[in-house]
């Protein structure tokens, strides 16, 4: 038997085959695909499942970026896509999907094989700025982001010194203090555990 690929849709086989695949173990739901049962999950695996929601041209963002780092346990109802300001993409209209124009550099995408997403640096930088002073929902997610990536929490810290003039510049601010605090505790917590090793 042929190796199924690693993300499957209706357009590769049927949704009752899909389903009954399923059923009997061999696939996986993932977003609103379907993937072998012995597929790493990784970032690659992700990104390519929320990519078949939008074209190529869109760059996967927010929260939709940071299921696909690792940092959130499923991926969000409305899946988020961007477009560089620069791209020449036509208007589009999906169920279930956000497309914002922003100014983003290369260096802030992370090019899969099938997909393209905001790197952790940008995916942070974006939730740090979410408008909305009493959602405590960025910062957890980025508090995530940052948890299992040494180094990640001081690029986010450099790269909000650097953009001075730039929208929510104090929710973001107020929220990385928040998250420093967060990650701080976290480690107090794991130093206060008692060894296994003896």
């Amino acid at each position: 038997m042929a190796k199924l690929p690693s993300v499957l849709s209706i357009d590769d086989l049927p949704l009752a085959e899909l389903c009954a695949a399923r059923i009997d173990g061999e696939l996986i739901a993932l977003d609103e695909a379907w993937a072998p049962v012995d597929e790493p999950d990784l970032p690659a695996l992700r990104a390519a499942a929320i990519a078949l929601r939008a074209t190529r041209a869109l760059v996967i963002e927010r929260y939709s970026a940071a299921w696909v780092h690792g940092a959130l346990p499923a991926p969000p109802p409305i899946a988020q896509f961007c477009v560089p300001r620069s791209s020449r993409v036509a208007v589009i209209t999906a169920p279930r999907v956000v497309v914002r124009e922003v100014a983003l550099a290369e260096i802030d995408i992370v090019d899969f094989a099938h997909a393209r997403c905001t790197s952790l640096v940008r995916t942070g930088f974006d939730l740090l700025r979410e408008p909305g002073h009493a959602d405590a929902r960025p910062e957890r997610v980025v508090t995530e982001l940052c948890a299992e990536r040494a180094g990640l929490f001081d690029e986010l810290r450099a790269r909000l010194a650097l953009a001075a003039r730039m929208p929510h510049r104090a929710i973001a601010l107020e929220r990385l203090g928040r998250v420093e605090t967060s990650l701080r505790e976290r480690r107090e917590t794991i130093a206060a555990q008692p060894s296994l090793t003896r």
